[in-house]
Order: C-alpha cells, then sequence, then structure tokens
C-alpha cells in the first residue's frame, strides 16, 4: 500500500494534524525540518499554515512539499522520543 495523506489541518506553531489512508491519525512538528531555500520561506507561520492536499501528501503556496512516507516516518519517531503520557505527538491507529 501507497501511504497517502487524506487529511490534513493546522493546529499550531509548526504542527499538522495529519490523517493517512492507512486509517493513522497522528500529529508531526515540522519546526526543525523546514531547512533549504524552498522551506525557508515557511518558516513565516503565516505563510505555513497556508497548505493543501497535491498528489495525496501537503503542499504549500510555494511548491514545497514533503513525501507522504518521510511525514509518517517522522510523526512515528516523535511519539517515540515523546513517549510519556499526555504527549503531543499521539498517533492513533484506525481500524
Amino acid at each position: 500500500m501507497f501511504l497517502e495523506i487524506t487529511q490534513a489541518s493546522y493546529i499550531n506553531d509548526f504542527k499538522l494534524a495529519l490523517k493517512f489512508n492507512d486509517g493513522t491519525e497522528t500529529t508531526v512538528d515540522l519546526e526543525n525540518e523546514l531547512n533549504g531555500s524552498v522551506f525557508t520561506p515557511l518558516k513565516d507561520k503565516s505563510k505555513f499554515k497556508k497548505f493543501s492536499i497535491v498528489f495525496n501528501t501537503i503542499e504549500w503556496e510555494n511548491g514545497a512539499d514533503f513525501a507522504p512516507e518521510y511525514l509518517y516516518e517522522l510523526a512515528i519517531s516523535q511519539h517515540q522520543m515523546a513517549s510519556e503520557p499526555g504527549s503531543e505527538y499521539g498517533i492513533n491507529k484506525q481500524p
């Protein structure tokens, strides 16, 4: 199965809530991932908030995007690092 983002919404700062086609719902923090010339403009939160789902992943107005597989693995990694109860990086897998 190819991973696809089916829903995405802005939470706060550089955090997004994502839903994948396998039923996984998670939060990902992209603050430390906005490197390189295409991502630098997204450090402005007003620009970061303006994204849509294009070709099954999130894409910003300037054409920047991340592969859905990368976002999935990043969210899992962040969740594992912040595994204490009440973590902001929750991962829920829907059947």
